[in-house]
């Protein structure tokens, strides 16, 4: 029997991450061609894909830029889903947090999942796909009180989340559609460096999280939509 997403055109911003290898990894195995945006001039040395045959690396593609979002989707036929995995984190006391640190955490995290959520809609529309579209939100984005010292990130994860369930509303009769992960805290190289004291333990891993994308971003998943789904392992 065929993978389910067999030769379908899927999108991964943030592809090349931890959380967002796991993710081409477990779309791979399922038959999908992936094509992953990257900000940079050539792929990370990390990221174990970028000869693979069915992963299209575009880099120098900034995704807050609309002519860079509207270009690369263009560049993918057929689209069939867009995961939205492309982020930032800052964490400072709100007295301390600039106007332009709160400006940034809104275009990491909230204008490019709306550009590309935008891309992504005006594809499907346009070939009478009836796609998907997974976003990342946060648990701060879904529990404000968990944001305090983070008060830029969790606004701009809120924002991330109302757009997700706004867009699930809105597409319903088009048959696209929206869901977003909200997990606590991943356990990546990145976090461990950052969080050295913590207990691992209660972290979500990067594989479990990406098994949830991928379902969502699937035709097997034919009923979830508007549904922020909290990933906060043991936390």
């Amino acid at each position: 029997m065929a993978a389910t997403l067999d030769q379908k055109h899927v999108v991964v911003t943030g592809g090349t991450g931890a959380l967002g290898s796991a993710v081409v990894a477990q779309l791979l195995q399922e038959g999908a061609i992936c094509h992953v945006p990257n900000s940079h001039a050539a792929a990370p040395a990390h990221f174990p894909f970028s000869k693979h045959d069915r992963v299209h690396l575009v880099n120098n593609v900034y995704l807050e830029d609309t002519e860079a979002v509207t270009a690369f989707y263009a560049g993918v036929p057929d689209l069939w889903a867009s995961i939205h995995l492309a982020g930032g984190f800052a964490m400072a006391p709100v007295e301390k947090t600039e106007s332009a640190a709160y400006n940034e955490m809104m275009d990491t995290n909230a204008r490019t999942a709306f550009l590309c959520s935008r891309a992504a809609v005006r594809a499907m529309l346009a070939s009478g796909t009836r796609g998907r579209i997974v976003n990342v939100s946060a648990r701060a984005g879904l529990e404000p009180r968990r944001g305090a010292g983070m008060v830029a990130y969790a606004a701009s994860k809120a924002a991330v989340a109302a757009m997700t369930v706004a867009l699930a509303e809105e597409l319903k009769g088009k048959g696209i559609l929206v869901n977003a992960i909200a997990p606590s805290t991943l356990d990546t190289p990145a976090n461990r460096t950052d969080m050295p004291d913590a207990d691992f333990s209660k972290w979500v891993s990067p594989d479990a999280a990406a098994e949830t994308i991928v379902y969502l971003a699937s035709p097997r998943n034919e009923a979830m939509s508007g549904t922020l789904v909290p990933l906060y392992g043991r936390a």
